[in-house]
């Protein structure tokens, strides 16, 4: 598998710690690793929970639903094909049923559409969003959509 759409779009590298998030991803779950032992989740996903040292987890199903908690847009994009998307976001969004969990992505207009497809002005901090899945490059990644109001 490679990393890089034929675009030139970086996907991330899945690791053994990782892999059930893209699976659930897949399937269209947004899933977030648990400790069996004393119940604290975490992100990312790593082998021993950092509060209790139990190598016991579980995948917990989220709602899916956050808050954007900061964004940017990168400028200088660094790699070509990210320039030709410029201006583009990339937020970071707080879990509404695990505000200790933030995930990166990017805000777009519909899961398949291009990351420059929500304009600029529309970005606030605090603004509801819903995650969506795109493949891309045969992985499931999650992407943010602005909740109706």
């Amino acid at each position: 598998m490679t990393f890089v759409t034929e675009e030139g779009l970086l996907l991330p590298v899945p690791d053994g710690d990782g892999a059930p998030f893209w699976e659930y991803a897949a399937r269209g779950e947004l899933r977030v690793q648990a400790c069996t032992g004393c119940g604290r989740l975490r992100f990312p996903p790593r082998p021993c929970c950092p509060h209790c040292q139990s190598f016991d987890s579980e995948w917990r199903l989220m709602s899916g639903r956050g808050r954007i908690w900061s964004y940017v847009f990168p400028h200088p994009p660094l790699l070509p094909a990210y320039a030709a998307r410029a201006p583009y976001n990339v937020v970071l969004v707080e879990l509404a049923d695990a505000p200790e969990i933030r995930l990166a992505g990017n805000l777009v207009a519909a899961p398949d559409a291009p990351l420059d497809s929500v304009d600029p002005a529309r970005l606030r901090i605090g603004a509801k969003v819903q995650v969506a899945f795109a493949e891309l490059g045969g992985i499931h990644l999650p992407r943010w959509l602005l909740e109706r109001t």
